[in-house]
């Protein structure tokens, strides 16, 4: 992209990059989405040319910004291919059929970068049903897209709104490694580096880092990437994805737990109806009602209902993902709610920190939204002879776990937790079929670029 170059007074005129444009240029750039405010005015605009129809002499150019996009009419003008960036001067009209019902009869084009050769994809023309591996391999571009840039939006805004419920009822940021030398769930999934020739991993969770902060601030959250070694090829998982995690001292059962979750999501339903009214225009979506409190069924009467109900043989020590489906569509008939807190997994469904009783349950919960599950949460082991036991009886080693077990000998207070995927909870409000379409630049198995 050319340098910046001032522009200078010039009798009466501005010189701008070598190009003589009018004495309005000097006005404050104005956003796509304020047109309206300028009507019979002449405004300056800057932006990325999104479309261009030629008619013949007269010419039509559809500008994005990050506001959203304006026509642009022009007359005996070249145009420059597409995700040019331009500068416009003109007129601002009315025009009911234009984007906002305003229009800008431009007296002055200029290019400020051009682009040297047409997008690899047409970005109006895109559509979610195309394939999705042409879509993200060529991500650096498509993501320029309105729809594409809407659910960004629309998690930029929901991690806000996170953070804000949390920060409003006295939680305090925190900030993990992501390099560790133990996986915070035990298992295979993790990705082993070399760390200055030791073994090291990327963190799979900041869970039992949060956990030691509950004993210097109580409550405390983290917004940040985890990593997850699974050779999944669906449309719901990531390797790398972004965790919205959260964890409370002094509760008195998974229950204190799934209230705050309840009260933080809340908040970021009402702050996308508040912010996002154009982004969920543009994908249909509904935001989900909350008519009291959601829902809390234990795993096993879950199972039950779904195979005495729908027939469906479920196995395994969890809901399977049809199975999810299913018993969501249930609580949705009968309850009205989109949202169902799944509560009292087996010992052997949960990490080796989830509080058990000695009926083999443990204090724990998923929580369920629209068909699939966007939480894992609950109250943790909290004395230090029963996480021992709980890693023993698990084939764990104590090794790589020891700076985490001595907070233990320092009263740690029963507490819980839970840790949102963002991207799932996207995806799911917007109706994405595919989480990567959540996420700016995914990572799969099979994907490390762009």
């Amino acid at each position: 992209m050319s340098e910046y170059t001032a522009p200078r007074q010039d009798g009466g005129r501005i010189q701008f990059r070598g190009e003589v444009m009018t004495q309005s240029a000097v006005n404050e750039r104005v956003l796509n989405a304020d047109l309206g405010q300028y009507e019979g005015k002449e405004v300056r605009l800057r932006g990325f040319v999104y479309t261009r129809r030629d008619l013949g002499g007269v010419q039509f150019l559809v500008l994005r910004d990050r506001s959203g996009i304006a026509q642009v009419v022009l007359s005996g003008a070249h145009l420059p291919l597409p995700e040019s960036s331009v500068e416009v001067v003109g007129k601002v009209v009315r025009q009911a059929k234009a984007p906002g019902g305003f229009e800008v009869q431009a007296a002055d084009l200029h290019i400020l970068s051009a682009a040297t050769e047409p997008p690899p994809v047409e970005l109006p023309k895109v559509e979610w049903n195309a394939n999705p591996e042409t879509l993200l391999d060529y991500r650096y571009v498509t993501i320029r897209g309105l729809k594409d840039r809407a659910a960004l939006k629309v998690q930029a805004v929901l991690v806000n709104a996170f953070r804000e419920a949390l920060l409003a009822q006295d939680f305090t940021e925190i900030f993990t490694p992501k390099i560790v030398s133990a996986g915070a769930e035990g298992g295979a999934n993790l990705f082993e580096i070399d760390y200055f020739g030791r073994r090291a991993y990327l963190a799979q969770s900041p869970q039992l880092y949060k956990q030691i902060m509950v004993g210097v601030f109580e409550r405390v959250f983290e917004v940040a990437p985890v990593y997850r070694a699974e050779e999944h090829a669906t449309s719901r998982h990531l390797n790398e994805y972004l965790s919205l995690d959260v964890e409370l001292g002094f509760v008195q059962s998974e229950d204190d737990v799934m209230d705050v979750e309840e009260q933080v999501l809340q908040h970021i339903v009402a702050r996308l109806g508040e912010q996002c009214s154009g982004e969920l225009a543009a994908f249909g979506a509904a935001l989900p009602a909350f008519s009291g409190r959601i829902p809390r069924i234990p795993l096993m009467e879950a199972r039950r209902i779904v195979t005495e109900r729908y027939g469906h043989q479920i196995g395994g020590k969890d809901l399977d993902p049809e199975a999810e489906r299913l018993f969501s569509q249930f609580v949705k008939d009968e309850f009205g709610s989109d949202f169902v807190f799944v509560t009292k997994y087996p010992r052997t469904a949960r990490p080796f920190y989830a509080y058990f009783e000695e009926d083999g349950l443990t204090r724990s919960f998923d929580l369920l939204f629209r068909g699939i599950e966007i939480t894992s949460g609950g109250q943790r082991i909290h004395d230090l002879d029963m996480l021992r036991r709980s890693l023993r009886e698990r084939g764990m080693s104590e090794e790589g776990f020891e700076g985490y077990l001595e907070v233990f000998k320092h009263g740690m207070p029963p507490h819980g937790g839970f840790a949102i995927g963002a991207e799932r909870l996207t995806a799911r409000i917007l109706g994405i079929a595919n989480v990567r379409f959540a996420r700016a630049f995914p990572r799969d198995r099979h994907r490390l670029t762009p």
